[in-house]
């Protein structure tokens, strides 16, 4: 089988491209109602745990001010 840059390019891509598919088909079963809630309270909380403990220097923060 005599395989071309473009096809093997195409190969790479669609083999890639693959596992990011799958999260979109879980996403789509989602519950309903309380449990709907219940899945996105439990989600966010531990994405803010996630971030509380990343450590950020303040040399990388942006400077900003807010005005009113």
């Amino acid at each position: 089988m005599k395989l071309t840059r473009r096809k093997l390019a195409t190969l790479v891509t669609a083999v890639v491209a693959a596992p990011a598919v799958s999260p979109v088909v879980a996403q789509a079963q989602q519950p309903a109602g309380e449990d709907l809630m219940k899945t996105k309270r439990d989600a966010m909380q531990a994405n803010a745990a996630a971030l509380a403990s990343v450590k950020v220097p303040m040399a990388t923060e942006p400077a900003f001010q807010f005005k009113a």
